[in-house]
């Protein structure tokens, strides 16, 4: 990913934050030199020095059979983003741009062919998303045996991340009036995307 330094972002709480609040990711592998990517939600987990995410596909997705524990797969976290219009800047002479919020986690996937370590990884993929629901819905409640046999329906897998690029471009390169000026107009949109890029721009330091 391309990163100038002055929207470069190497915190890892940061970097981990936007991954987990954006957890729906794009997986990217190269087959025969050809790029292969699965939309696919990620769960970021603890261990090793960047962490790791934890995962799944449809057996029936060949694109599992890429993870032949050599080699790298991408992961690509895209948070808020929107256009952002010359028109907005106190500054003259501008062109249009696009601010956005994005993490690359690089790493070689590991299928987890043990069943209760793929019970256990997706009992926390769901526990996480179940989190901010009134009734969540546990693995736990429902019987064993249909849940195994839902996850031999899937290829489980872990990404210990073994490097990691954030690119958080919102206007650092701009004067602080300009800045303050868009993000006061992207937070006034109707679209949550674009707000969510000016609740961003607001509160970065």
């Amino acid at each position: 990913m391309y990163v100038p330094k002055h929207f470069e972002e190497r915190d890892p709480d940061i970097l981990s934050a936007l991954m987990r609040q954006f957890n729906f990711a794009l997986l990217v592998t190269a087959r025969n030199g050809l790029p292969v990517g699965t939309h696919v939600p990620l769960h970021v987990d603890d261990g090793g020095k960047n962490g790791r995410l934890l995962g799944h596909l449809a057996r029936a997705n060949d694109h599992w059979q890429d993870f032949d524990g050599e080699r790298e797969a991408m992961a690509v976290f895209q948070g808020p983003h929107s256009y952002i219009s010359p028109n907005w800047y106190v500054s003259e002479g501008q062109v249009p741009t696009w601010n956005y919020a994005a993490v690359h986690a690089y790493g070689t996937p590991e299928i987890i062919d043990d069943p209760q370590a793929a019970y256990i990884d997706q009992e926390k993929l769901v526990e996480f998303n179940e989190a901010g629901c009134d009734m969540p819905w546990r693995l736990g409640d429902h019987d064993r045996e249909f849940i195994d046999g839902m996850i031999r329906a899937i290829v489980n897998f872990r990404i210990p991340i073994t490097r990691i690029e954030g690119k958080f471009k919102l206007s650092q390169n701009r004067p602080v009036e300009d800045r303050e000026r868009v993000a006061v107009r992207l937070q006034a949109s109707t679209d949550h995307a674009t707000a969510a890029c000016g609740l961003l721009m607001a509160a970065w330091r």
